[in-house]
Order: structure tokens, then C-alpha cells, then sequence
């Protein structure tokens, strides 16, 4: 029963392995009128008096997260192209590999990043929770409290791209993303492993941090290949998803709390079925992505339950001298 279960749940990864294609354009971009649009309105709106005139228009918020005036250019192109689409009965395209969003003030996907921005503050609270009842002196304190710390960085970078995608938002978020599943990764190895053989999870650290740096250089200095990252993400998470099922079910008698980190990884792998819908946005501002993001944010309580739970639990047994499990 347990590989079968297993396997409904590897699903969703497998299938994102099998969708992941290199994006650098969409119809939308491609489409003459669209790109005629944008070439015109940066000929009349953004040079000379006319530029002056639109940075002397623009909000300050606007200015300080970077909206120049050749990117309000293909903004307002952007609509004009999903306004034509839209009145010749066809789907809506995506532009530049995303679909059209409303801006709100300077947010240019404002439900992402308002769900980037929750799961921040459960990341955060719960970080604080967990600092506040587990003693320092619990086995797994200081690693817990670094991928904490690793997560919560995702999550402003998640944030702030979602809020503003230029070339640097998007490979910081990208790259935190990955950090936060390596971390993930030796979070395990410290919790399954490392409590009794501290090199083994030395050299997985050790290892992890190469892969990193491999990972980061690749897309930073060759391609930046959008498919490949899913990949590799997807089959770092799947190991993730392996190593602590088997550690839950081999817990499962004598651990009350393990079922807190089956449910958890059993949800955050399954959740990754929203990915797949890849739907226009509703109201031009919720879609796949932000449904995704929106329904992980319950997930950091349940998460940092379990981590409480098995800190006090490792603090005691170290206590009364027990073999940790």
C-alpha cells in the first residue's frame, strides 16, 4: 500500500518534469501588432519632452520599483493585443511566458505576490513560535532555525519579483526557490541521519552546496533555461519527498506526531497539480501560480507543529540518555 500512495503522489512531479520547455517568448510577443504597437509608442512617448513629460507624471512608487517608460509601453500594448484577441473570439495569449495581469499601484501580479507575501509572515511566525518553545540546547535548533532563515529569504525574493519581474528579481527568485529545496534536502539528512553520523551530513551539506553553486552558474553563464530548472527542482523535490515518507513510515509507531510530516510533503508534492492548470488569469489578477502560492500558506503551521513537536521530543530523549530515533 505505502509505494502505491507513493506513486499518486509523484504524479504531479512527473508530470511537471514532462511539461518543462525552454521559455523565452509567447504568441502574444510574437504577434506583429503587438510588436508594431510597442515600437511606435516608444517612438512618440519616450524620448525627448515627451519622456520628461511621462517621469514627471509617474508616481513615486512607480519610479522607485523601476517601470521605465518603454516598459508602460508594452504594458498598455500588452491590452491592446488581448483587447483584439478577445473581440476575434480566440484564447488569450501570454506575453514574454506569462499571461496578461492587471497592475494595481506597481504590483504587476498583485495576488502572487500578496500570497508570497502571506506565506512570508507564516514563515516568520511560526520561525518566532518555534524559537520561543524549543530550547537552544534541542539537537535540531540551529537547523531549523537556518532553514528558516533560507525560506523566508525565498519568500521576500518571491515577493518582490512577483511585484516587479526584471532580469535580477527573476534569477533571485528563482535561485532562493532552489536554495529553500536543497536546504530542504539537508534538513532531512540532518533530522534522519545526522543526529548520529554528523559526517554524513557534512559531506550531503557539502555536496549540496556544489550542486547549488553548479545549478546557479549554469543558468547564470550559459542558459537560462526555464524547463531545466523545473526539472531539476522537481527531481530534488521528488528525493525530498521519498526520504521523508520513508522516515515518517518507519517512525509511524512510535512518533505520535509523524503523521504531521507525512501530511505535509504528501501536500505541498500534491499541491503541485495547480501548476498544471496554467489558466488565464480570473479578473485578469488569480491564477494558477497564485492559487498555488495562496494554498501553501496554512502549510507553515502544520509544518513548524511537527518541528516543535520533534525538537521537544529530541531534547528529551537526548535528556534521558534514549538512541535517537
Amino acid at each position: 500500500m505505502f509505494p502505491v500512495r507513493t506513486s499518486l503522489f509523484l504524479l504531479p512531479l512527473l508530470l511537471l518534469l514532462l511539461s518543462a520547455v525552454n521559455v523565452h517568448s509567447s504568441q502574444g510577443d510574437k504577434e506583429p501588432v503587438y510588436r508594431d504597437c510597442v515600437k511606435q509608442c516608444v517612438r512618440t512617448n519616450c524620448t525627448g519632452d515627451r519622456l520628461r513629460g511621462f517621469e514627471s507624471r509617474q508616481p513615486p512608487y512607480m519610479a522607485l520599483t523601476g517601470w521605465r517608460c518603454d516598459d508602460d509601453c508594452r504594458y498598455q500594448c500588452m491590452w491592446t493585443t488581448v483587447g483584439l484577441y478577445q473581440a476575434e473570439g480566440y484564447r488569450i495569449p501570454q506575453f514574454h511566458g506569462k499571461w496578461p495581469f492587471a497592475r494595481f499601484l506597481c504590483f504587476e501580479e498583485p495576488v502572487s505576490a500578496l500570497a508570497s507575501l502571506l506565506n512570508g509572515v507564516a514563515c516568520l511566525l511560526m520561525m518566532l513560535r518555534y524559537r520561543g518553545t524549543v530550547p537552544r540546547q534541542s539537537p535540531m535548533y540551529p537547523t531549523i532555525t537556518a532553514f528558516s532563515l533560507v525560506s523566508l529569504n525565498a519568500w521576500f525574493w518571491s515577493t518582490v519579483f512577483h511585484t516587479r519581474d526584471t532580469y535580477l528579481t527573476e534569477k533571485m527568485d528563482y535561485f532562493c526557490a532552489s536554495a529553500v529545496i536543497l536546504y530542504s534536502i539537508y534538513l532531512c539528512c540532518v533530522r534522519t541521519l545526522g543526529l548520529k553520523r554528523p559526517v554524513v551530513s557534512s559531506l550531503v551539506g557539502a555536496l549540496l552546496i556544489l550542486v547549488f553553486t553548479a545549478h546557479v552558474s549554469y543558468l547564470t553563464f550559459v542558459s537560462f533555461d526555464y524547463g531545466y530548472n523545473m526539472a531539476a527542482n522537481a527531481s530534488i523535490g521528488i528525493v525530498n519527498l521519498l526520504w521523508w515518507l520513508c522516515w515518517c513510515w518507519q517512525n509511524r509507531r512510535t512518533l505520535p506526531y509523524w503523521w504531521k510530516c507525512g501530511v505535509v510533503v504528501l501536500l505541498l508534492h500534491g499541491l503541485a497539480l495547480l501548476e498544471l492548470l496554467d489558466f488565464p488569469p480570473l479578473l485578469w489578477a488569480l491564477d494558477a501560480h497564485a492559487v498555488w502560492h495562496l494554498s501553501t500558506v496554512p502549510i507553515h503551521f502544520l509544518f513548524y507543529s511537527f518541528l516543535i513537536d520533534d525538537s521537544l521530543h529530541l531534547l528529551n530523549t537526548e535528556k534521558i540518555g534514549v538512541k535517537l530515533e
